[in-house]
């Protein structure tokens, strides 16, 4: 039981979130109480031009800031991945996980010693260069897939989505209390910086000492109650493996594979060329890939610009608020695992992708229009299965590339972050024109983006 235990990966991601959460929230205050230094210097009988270049300075910011952090990847990431298929696939979690606690503990010299902001550039570089969260989930999905089965592997790696999601949710829960409640010689954010620092070296410790590489698991798709297969002729079999393997995995999860079907699918498949198969699998994989490309680049435009949003008018939340409004972002994730898990059992899997991008939709189509509290909560309720899509889209890919390889969860991971660039900086160039409109035109933009 134990030995089974060492190969979840569960506790690296909930401790690595908790800790993201906490340096989220430390690390948007800290710009902003930054901002407000240097604007009250400058801008001391203007309030209403003081708010405006503050939000100007932190748009500035984070735009520079998540460019340098979803492009310095790019350099590293593959050499990441070649380097864990052939020395130890933990590298690709290990590496990564280093780079944060490197990187991020930097926020707290930030704070304690009054470094400038501009020193966090730097420590985006340095947890790109060391591959990033792309390269950090692709080694833990591409672990929690080899030790499913397919039958079970969407529900698994939704399991690993439910535990991000509820370790999000608490860290940023207590995000913001601490924040405000508890500080260290009266610097402000110093206590979330070391506890995520201190959560990130456990992780660290987790990772190179404890978590074992599961090993690989091809379980056939067969219910309890199914009758043994019929014998299969060998040279039958040997000779038409190649599209058996593609005929097994286009098998919804919930389809019995009963006795006889599998004689009658080799003889009708007996008469088609190899070829044909092959490309049919490749081409389902680009739709995958592309379906996914799309409903990102809605999804991370408008994840981007919420905490512009949260801290200035009309809502213009304080630090408990924003960890509050970050949490419900988190609740996702429990009621997309819940929504997979349930709709798994009756639904097809481009039905549920369809479920997960409507209710995307219709709450960014709420969200354009808050301005109360409750209208944002109205909206987080309509997007309950707003992330169903991804896990499933990951789910389909896993069982239509064969082997254990870490490619296809890179190439994912890469193409989250660039569409997640050139989502923020679309919708960077729309706010400088009219800044009462930002929220309106950004949120709209992603419904047209996926529709």
């Amino acid at each position: 039981m134990f030995a089974a235990a060492r190969t979840w990966t569960e506790p690296i991601v909930a401790g690595a979130q908790i800790a993201s959460a906490l340096y989220d929230t430390g690390l948007l205050m800290v710009v902003k109480d930054h901002c407000n230094m240097t604007n009250s210097s400058s801008l001391q009988n203007n309030s209403e031009n003081s708010e405006e270049e503050q939000q100007k300075r932190i748009s500035n910011f984070y735009m520079i800031y998540n460019l340098v952090l979803g492009l310095t990847p790019l350099l590293s990431a593959f050499l990441i991945a070649r380097l864990g298929d052939k020395k130890n696939k933990k590298i690709t979690i290990c590496g990564p996980l280093v780079g944060y606690l490197v990187s991020r503990s930097l926020l707290l010299f930030v704070i304690m010693l009054n470094w400038p902001i501009e020193v966090m550039f730097g420590a985006a570089a340095l947890n790109g260069l060391t591959g990033g969260f792309s390269t950090y989930w692709a080694g833990v999905m591409a672990l929690a897939s080899k030790g499913s089965s397919e039958q079970r592997r969407a529900v698994r790696l939704s399991t690993i989505e439910l535990t991000y999601g509820v370790s999000g949710f608490i860290g940023s829960m207590a995000s913001g209390h601490l924040f405000v409640k508890v500080t260290i010689y009266k610097h402000s954010g110093s206590v979330l910086a070391i506890l995520s620092t201190v959560l990130y070296a456990f992780c660290v410790f987790y990772s190179l000492i404890v978590l074992k590489v599961p090993q690989e698991t091809n379980e056939p798709i067969l219910h309890a109650q199914d009758p043994p297969r019929g014998r299969v002729n060998p040279n039958l079999q040997h000779e038409n493996k190649a599209p058996n393997n593609f005929l097994r995995n286009s098998q919804s999860e919930r389809t019995p594979l009963l006795h006889g079907r599998e004689e009658n699918t080799l003889a009708s498949v007996n008469t088609e060329p190899v070829e044909n198969v092959v490309a049919v699998d490749k081409a389902i994989i680009f739709l995958l890939f592309a379906a996914a490309i799309l409903y990102d680049l809605a999804v991370a435009g408008g994840v981007d610009v919420l905490p512009m949003f949260l801290i200035k008018e009309p809502l213009k939340w304080g630090p408990e608020e924003i960890g509050y409004g970050n949490a419900t972002g988190y609740v996702l994730f429990v009621t997309s695992f819940l929504g997979v898990y349930i709709f798994s059992k009756y639904l097809r899997e481009s039905t549920m992708i369809m479920i997960g991008m409507l209710s995307f939709s219709g709450g960014m189509l709420i969200m354009a229009f808050v301005q109360w509290t409750f209208m944002y909560y109205i909206a987080r309720l309509v997007m309950l299965f707003a992330l169903i899509p991804l896990p499933v889209i990951r789910s389909v890919i896993s069982k239509q590339i064969q082997g254990s390889s870490y490619a296809s969860y890179i190439i994912e991971g890469f193409e989250q972050k660039l569409t997640s660039i050139l989502a923020q900086q679309s919708e960077n160039r729309s706010q400088e024109p009219k800044k009462t409109r930002i929220t309106t035109e950004a949120f709209v933009m992603q419904l047209l983006v996926w529709n």
